[in-house]
């Protein structure tokens, strides 16, 4: 929350320039404009500072989010919801709600300059792989939200993926473990939700059990709230990894009941 009490406290300056101070600046129209004097230009923030990083991670993910969303030509009912699910999640104020929605219309416009926003997004985050790529699952869930990938849903983020520096491989391999992810948030107990299990770790029944235990800790390691925070997640998105912590062990412990 430190990133959010500086902008309204009139610390605009902190913010990191560039396009995605511009996306900010944008969104906050003159919502809280009294709060921005000329103080701020003094009191900025080094280059990747938590307070840099979470504010340049609230801008991109929710600009993108509606990029992501207009891919297709159109936003749905189903993605417009995993929006507000997220902004529900993050619990967050009138203003930052405010804030959000303004920053999900910007990513819709035709003009939405989405590599540069990705580019400084990129190196703005200073080689924090893991927060990378919970901004990935984050998009890949909202692309997911409809029950359907499309085409030319699939092909933009591949290349989100891409200029985050994720191989096609390693997207392929987080896009199946997402699907998994929300079959077995949706599924009923049985062969289905057990197979969703399997797909949200990212691994096969042959798997053997000390690899399955293996690769359950490095996703626990990857999602684990407190790591992500430290990273520069915002301390508002912290259910969104709590949840996904859950659901690694709720599909950990499912697959061992199986198997005992």
């Amino acid at each position: 929350m430190a990133w959010w009490g500086k902008l309204v406290g009139g610390t605009f300056g902190f913010m990191m320039g560039g396009p995605l101070g511009a996306l900010m600046g944008v969104a906050l129209g003159d919502l809280i404009a009294g709060n921005r004097t000329s103080r701020g230009h003094n009191d900025q923030l080094g280059f990747g500072s938590a307070e840099r990083v979470q504010s340049a991670f609230f801008t991109a993910t929710f600009s993108i989010m509606g990029f992501v969303a207009k891919a297709d030509g159109k936003v749905t009912q189903d993605e417009i919801q995993m929006a507000e699910q997220v902004i529900r999640q993050m619990n967050l104020g009138k203003h930052q709600r405010t804030i959000a929605i303004n920053l999900f219309n910007e990513g819709k416009k035709p003009d939405f300059p989405v590599q540069d926003i990705l580019y400084q997004f990129k190196r703005e985050c200073v080689r924090r792989k893991t927060l990378l790529q919970m901004f990935l699952e984050i998009l890949i869930s909202t692309a997911l939200a409809d029950g359907e990938l499309h085409k030319s849903e699939k092909n933009i983020l591949e290349n989100i993926a891409h200029d985050l520096g994720f191989e096609k491989y390693q997207f392929d391999s987080l896009l199946s473990r997402l699907e998994g992810f929300s079959n077995f948030e949706s599924g009923s107990p049985g062969p289905k939700k057990l197979a969703a299990a399997y797909e949200l770790l990212g691994v096969s029944e042959g798997t053997s059990d000390q690899e399955l235990k293996k690769v359950y800790r490095k996703q626990m390691n990857q999602h684990h709230p407190d790591k992500l925070i430290a990273k520069g997640l915002p301390d508002e998105m912290i259910e969104i990894a709590t949840q996904k912590t859950q659901d690694i062990k709720a599909a950990y412990e499912l697959i061992k009941k199986a198997r005992s």
